[in-house]
C-alpha cells in the first residue's frame, strides 16, 4: 500500500490511532462504520424479537392453560386476550421456532461470500432483506399460518449473513488492540435491539396504530430500509478506499497489515482450522454462552410467572432491564479492557480470557444460586437473573474479538461456524427446557433448568480458557501454512 506523503525512507509510523496528523480529521471513519453497524443489527433484533410480543396480541391468551409451578393463595389467572388467528400452542411453538431453521442453514455460506464480495454489501443486503420480508408479513399471517412460518424462516435465512459479514468489516477495519472497543459497540446491537424490540412492540401491539400488532412489523422493517440507503451511501468495504480516511490512521493499518483482513480471498484451509485448538475454543465458548442466552431469552418470563407468579405482560420494562443492563455492561467492560490494553497493563490474551470468565463464570455462579431461591424469592430471583444476563456482556471483548484474533482473512467463515452452532443451540435449548418442564412442571424441573445451563457454563468457559489464543494462526494465510506444515 502506498500512501500519499509516502518517500524510499523509512516514516515514522504513529503507535497511537488515535493521533492524526490530518488538521481536518474529526471523525474517524471506522467510527462511522461501528456505529452503522450496531444499528443494523439493533433494526434486525427488532424484527427478530418483535413477534414474542406480538403473538400474545395475534393469537390471544387463554386463562384456563395458565398453570403455576409454586402454586399460592394468592393465584389469580391472566386475563383472557382474544386474538386474531386460532392457533393453539404448538402452532405457536412452531411459527416462534421458525427463524431458527432458516438462521442455521446461511452463516457459513454468509461468511465465505462476505470474504469474496465484502461485508457491506452482505450485511447490508441481509438486513434490506428482511426488512422487506417483516413489511409482507402482516399479509403473510392473514394469508395462512403455512405462509408465515415460511415467512419467518425466511427472515433468518438472510439475517444469518449478517453477523459473519459484520465480523469481516472488523477485521478489515480495526486494529487488534482496539476490537474490543469497536467489536462491543458493534455487537451490542444486539441487546439494544432486545430491549428496543420487546418494549416498544409491547406498545405498538396493544395500541391502534396500523392496526396494533401489524405496526411491530411495519414500524422496524422502514426502519431497516432508511437505515440501509444510509449504510450504502456512506460505508466503504475497506479503510483504503474511504475518501476521507486519515493518511496517519492508514500508516497505523500498513503497520498492523499482518493482523488485518487483506484485500485478496484466501482459500479455506479446513483441515488446519478443524485440527486447531483454539478453533475448538471458539466453538465451546459459542456453544455455552448461545445455549444459555437462549434458554434465559425465552424461557426467563415463563419461570417468572410460573414461579413468581409475575406478570411480564402488565410490566414490560422488567422483561427487558436484563438486556439493558446486558449492553451497560458490555460497554463499560470494553472502555475497561481498552484503556488496561493502551497503557500494556494488560495483554489481549488476558483481555479475552478475563471477558469470558467474568461472561461465563459469574453467570454460572448466579444461575447457581437460582437453585435455592425458594417460591417467595421474587425480589431476590429478579436480581439474580438480571445479574446473571449483565455480566454476559463482556462476551463482546472475548469470544466476539477471538474470530479477528485467529485468522482475520477469514473471521467471517469462523464466526459463520460458530453462528450456526449458536443457532442449533437456539433450536435444541426451548426444546430440551420443554421436555424437562412438560415432566416435572414444578420448582424443581426448573432447578434442573439451571443446573443444565450452570454445568454447560463451567465446562465450555474452562475449554475455552485452557485452548483459545490470541496469535495470528498459521491457517491464516495458506504460504505461512505450509512453511509451517513443513517445519513439523
Amino acid at each position: 500500500m502506498t500512501l500519499p506523503g509516502d518517500s524510499d525512507e523509512s516514516t515514522p509510523l504513529l503507535r497511537n490511532p488515535r493521533v492524526h496528523n490530518d488538521a481536518s480529521w474529526r471523525w474517524n471513519p471506522q467510527y462511522t462504520v461501528a456505529v452503522l453497524g450496531c444499528m443494523g443489527l439493533l433494526v434486525e433484533y427488532c424484527q427478530r424479537v418483535n413477534l414474542s410480543v406480538a403473538i400474545v396480541v395475534m393469537a390471544g391468551t387463554a386463562a384456563e392453560n395458565t398453570s403455576y409451578a409454586c402454586p399460592g393463595h394468592n393465584d389469580s389467572l391472566l386475563p383472557v386476550h382474544k386474538g386474531e388467528f386460532e392457533w393453539d400452542k404448538q402452532t405457536e411453538g412452531v411459527v416462534l421456532g421458525a427463524f431458527f431453521w432458516g438462521y442455521a442453514t446461511t452463516n457459513i455460506i454468509g461468511g465465505r461470500i462476505s470474504e469474496y464480495l465484502g461485508g457491506k454489501k452482505i450485511f447490508g443486503m441481509g438486513i434490506i432483506t428482511s426488512s422487506f420480508l417483516s413489511l409482507i408479513s402482516p399479509l403473510c399471517a392473514r394469508a395462512s399460518v403455512g405462509l408465515f412460518i415460511a415467512c419467518r424462516i425466511l427472515l433468518g435465512v438472510v439475517q444469518g449473513v449478517t453477523f459473519p459479514a459484520v465480523n469481516t468489516m472488523l477485521a478489515t477495519w480495526v486494529v487488534p488492540a482496539e476490537r474490543s472497543k469497536f467489536s462491543t459497540i458493534v455487537f451490542s446491537g444486539f441487546q439494544l435491539g432486545t430491549v428496543v424490540g420487546m418494549t416498544s412492540s409491547g406498545w405498538l401491539a396493544s395500541s391502534h396504530f396500523l392496526e396494533g400488532w401489524p405496526s411491530t412489523f411495519y414500524v422496524f422493517g422502514v426502519a431497516g430500509l432508511v437505515w440501509g440507503l444510509v449504510w450504502c451511501a456512506i460505508v466503504y468495504d475497506r479503510p483504503e478506499d474511504h475518501p476521507k480516511i486519515s493518511i496517519a490512521y492508514l500508516r497505523i493499518l500498513r503497520q498492523h497489515q499482518d493482523s488485518l483482513k487483506r484485500a485478496e480471498i484466501v482459500a479455506v484451509p479446513w483441515r488446519a482450522i478443524v485440527t486447531s485448538l483454539p478453533f475448538w475454543a471458539l466453538v465451546a465458548a459459542s456453544l455455552g454462552t448461545d445455549f444459555s442466552f437462549y434458554t434465559l431469552l425465552t424461557e426467563m418470563p415463563s419461570y417468572l410467572n410460573d414461579v413468581h407468579h409475575f406478570d411480564l405482560i402488565s410490566n414490560g420494562l422488567v422483561s427487558a432491564l436484563p438486556y439493558l443492563l446486558m449492553w451497560a455492561w458490555s460497554m463499560l467492560w470494553a472502555l475497561m479492557m481498552d484503556a488496561l490494553t493502551h497503557v500494556n497493563w494488560l495483554s489481549i490474551l488476558t483481555v479475552r480470557r478475563l471477558s469470558m470468565a467474568t461472561a461465563m463464570y459469574g453467570p454460572m455462579l448466579g444461575l447457581v444460586a437460582m437453585v435455592f431461591a425458594v417460591c417467595q424469592a421474587m425480589i431476590a430471583a429478579l436480581v439474580l437473573l438480571c445479574v446473571s444476563c449483565m455480566l454476559m456482556g463482556a462476551v463482546n471483548s472475548g469470544l466476539m474479538c477471538s474470530h479477528q484474533d485467529l485468522a482475520p482473512n477469514l473471521a467471517g467463515t469462523l464466526l459463520g461456524i460458530t453462528n450456526t452452532i449458536g443457532a442449533l443451540a437456539g433450536i435444541a435449548s426451548p426444546a430440551i427446557t420443554g421436555y424437562i418442564l412438560h415432566h416435572d412442571a414444578t420448582l424443581w424441573g426448573w432447578r434442573l433448568v439451571f443446573i443444565i445451563i450452570g454445568g454447560l457454563y463451567l465446562l465450555t468457559c474452562s475449554l475455552y480458557l485452557i485452548m483459545i489464543s490470541a496469535d495470528l494462526q498459521p491457517w491464516n494465510d495458506p504460504k505461512i501454512q505450509g512453511q509451517y506444515d513443513m517445519a513439523n
